[in-house]
Parts: C-alpha cells; sequence; structure tokens
C-alpha cells in the first residue's frame, strides 16, 4: 500500500482557486521584487539590479529589502553605471563596509565586475542564459549564468572569500536548489505580473520553482514533492507536478505559495482559525485525516 501522501483531483482547481483570490498588491510591497519593478522599462538597469537584489535574498523579506536599499544608497541609485567596464572600481569604495547577512561588500563589487565582464562578452545576461537554454535547457542555461558570474578559476581577478559559493549550480552535484538564481530568472523571464519579463525568448514553461523554505514546506504538504530535503531533484519534481496544473506558466504559483508561507496564512501546525476558508485545505497532509467542514 502506497502510503506517500497525494492532492486530491480536485488539486488543480484548489490551486487556481488560491491563485485568483490571491492579494497580490499586498504581498508585492513585501516582496524584494518590489525593489526592482520601476526599472521594467530599463531592461539593462533591470537585469543588473535584478541580480544583485536576487543574490541579497537570503533571511526574512524585511532584512533583504533593507540590504538591497543600503546597496542602492550606496552607489547612488545607479545599477548601469556598475555594468559599466569601471563600474565596479568606482563603486568599491562605498561597498567596502556593505554586511548582509554572510554577504560582504567586496562580493559584491566583484560580482559589478562579473556582470561587467558578461555583457561584455555575451550582450547581456538574458543572452548567455537563452543561448544555454537552447543549447541543453533550463540547467544548462543556469549553469551557464552561474559559471560567468563566478569568474574563471585561477584567474587574475581572485573571488574574495565565499564569494562563487553565492551561485551553485546543479550541474556540479550541487545538493542546492539554486532558489536565488532561479528566482533571478523568473523575475527577468516571466511577462505574467508581477514579474518583469524583460528578456525575450524564454518560454514560461521552462522557468523552474524557486525553492524557498516557504514554498518547501507548502508544496511537500500538499504531496507536490516526496523528499526531505531541498535540492535540485526537489526542484524538478515540485516543477513538474505544477506543470500538470498548467503546462504554459507553472511557476506563476511560486509568488502565491512563498507569500502564502512568509505573510502566516499558512501556519506550521493545524488552525482552524487560519486554515478554515483556505482553498487548498482538502489537499494539505496535516488535513488528510478530517472532512472539509469539521
Amino acid at each position: 500500500m502506497n502510503s506517500l501522501h497525494h492532492p486530491t483531483p480536485e488539486f488543480p482547481a484548489h490551486l487556481e482557486a488560491l491563485y485568483r483570490q490571491f492579494p497580490f498588491e499586498r504581498s508585492l510591497a513585501r516582496d524584494p521584487l518590489s525593489c526592482i519593478r520601476p526599472l521594467r522599462e530599463n531592461p539593462t538597469a533591470a537585469e543588473v539590479a535584478g541580480i544583485f537584489a536576487a543574490t541579497l535574498a537570503i533571511g526574512n523579506v524585511t532584512s533583504i529589502r533593507r540590504a538591497y536599499a543600503d546597496l542602492e544608497r550606496r552607489i547612488g541609485h545607479d545599477f548601469v553605471a556598475l555594468a559599466e567596464p569601471d563600474g565596479a572600481a568606482e563603486a568599491r569604495p562605498a561597498l567596502r563596509s556593505f554586511r548582509h547577512r554572510w554577504i560582504r561588500g567586496n562580493q559584491l563589487s566583484f560580482l559589478a565586475g562579473r556582470v561587467a565582464a558578461t555583457r561584455r562578452e555575451h550582450g547581456s545576461l538574458g543572452e548567455l542564459f537563452r543561448g544555454g537554454l537552447e543549447d541543453g535547457g533550463f540547467v544548462e542555461g543556469l549553469d551557464r549564468l552561474a559559471q560567468s558570474l563566478r569568474g574563471p578559476r585561477g584567474s587574475r581577478a581572485t573571488a574574495p572569500r565565499g564569494y562563487r559559493a553565492l551561485f551553485p549550480t546543479p550541474i556540479e552535484g550541487s545538493h542546492s536548489p539554486c532558489k536565488r538564481l532561479t528566482l533571478y530568472i523568473r523575475w527577468m523571464s516571466r511577462s505574467g505580473f508581477p514579474d518583469l519579463g524583460v528578456w525575450r525568448g524564454v518560454p514560461s514553461s521552462e522557468l523552474r520553482i524557486p525553492l524557498d523554505l516557504h514554498v518547501y514546506w507548502i508544496a511537500y504538504h500538499l504531496g507536490l514533492t516526496h523528499r526531505r530535503t531541498r535540492n535540485w531533484k526537489t526542484v524538478e519534481e515540485v516543477t513538474a507536478q505544477l506543470r500538470t496544473v498548467d503546462p504554459l506558466d507553472p511557476i506563476k504559483y511560486d509568488f502565491v505559495l512563498c507569500h502564502t508561507g512568509i505573510s502566516g496564512d499558512c501556519p506550521k501546525e493545524r488552525d482552524l482559525s487560519v486554515c478554515g476558508p483556505c482553498v487548498v485545505r482538502p489537499d494539505c497532509l496535516l488535513w488528510r485525516h478530517t472532512r472539509r467542514g469539521s
């Protein structure tokens, strides 16, 4: 007998209902994406600012937004300048004392140099990713982006301590879900609200779920994965399950699932006062032995 938890046959309709009734504007104001949405009419600024915002996406949303605001203040609000050949050197003094969790200012100034070098060689970060996507799929595109941002091993411009670990890649067998790069790619590629869609030619159907703790916890309890760890296999498994609900845009549910967890609308234990109105409650592992009306 298979004891693994699975969502109900009605799950696709339940998830769609959750998506349709979700308060996007409320949650967007608390999301790091809101920091870069004003730049969506300027693809270069959005691309450069986006990789910094995604790299800083460690910890709670309040601290991430605060760190981004600090970075923006230090560089004079001009992310396009960071993508210029001398941008990293010019920003280095202002970034020297920057701190956010384990990220340091010297790592961000090195990242600025790598962004400039990547744009110089490939035209844009988006062009680099799209080339990998066309040659070998999403993982290949992510790997090429990560490798370029890391910089070549053994080069004269040695990366600061801990820098390369900020850009893991599944091709190297990393145990990481690569959440920040998949999040960045979602922001840049997907045209549906609230994402920016400044990268053209990347089908939404090819994207992968940015698997943070909130999304993983909810996905596990909805039966979208049976894996006990957040790694790339879990990313692929959850994405595949969401693709059965919406084959053309499976990752549109990421923002909803993430902020359902962030907002406290999905508690970590059964609480009828919170869970009662939830449209996916019939699919939830925590409620599988109860009737919907009980």
